[in-house]
């Protein structure tokens, strides 16, 4: 079982560098004009709430809401009560419902480059690692159930074209 969440962990924490990395190749293109929301599409508005700064869910430009959400999850990453990092330090009970949240956060940012800019990521020639790198996170958190099938439905059509079995 140890083994199950370290490894958890250990994937959580990749998908957040990539999704930032993703994110940060096409950063310049969004902005607070072209993105005055963070959305995904007409349909998907995300409010930022962080139970801190912002306890009532805000609507937040999509740049400002990224940059809240990326440093959030490095907060909770480097929170050694929620992510331990020495084998003496017990996981938390509800370690499945944090990693679920910050999962399903993640995939915002999946919904919001693919929705908003996907035209700049093949611009910059990177689609194949984008769809790479969203068919390995689909195919987790699916496989583990942990972002909810409302969460998915943004990219649900695309994904079941591209991350077929």
């Amino acid at each position: 079982m140890l083994n199950v969440v370290r490894h958890a962990l250990v994937r959580l924490v990749d998908f957040f560098n990539r999704i930032n990395l993703i994110y940060g190749t096409i950063s310049d293109y969004c902005t607070e004009q072209t993105c005055p929301t963070m959305s995904g599409g007409p349909r998907f508005e995300y409010l930022w709430a962080d139970g801190d700064k912002y306890k009532k869910p805000t609507p937040l430009p999509a740049k400002e809401y990224i940059s809240h959400l990326m440093d959030w999850i490095e907060m909770q990453i480097n929170n050694q009560a929620l992510f331990p990092c020495t084998s003496d330090l017990p996981f938390p009970k509800n370690f499945d419902r944090h990693c679920s949240k910050i999962l399903a956060r993640l995939h915002r940012v999946f919904v919001h480059v693919y929705i908003h800019h996907f035209q700049n990521v093949v611009t910059i020639a990177a689609e194949a690692h984008v769809n790479t790198c969203y068919k390995h996170f689909y195919y987790f958190v699916t496989e583990f159930d942990l972002v909810s099938q409302k969460e998915l439905e943004p990219l649900a059509v695309m994904a079941s074209k591209i991350c077929k079995d």
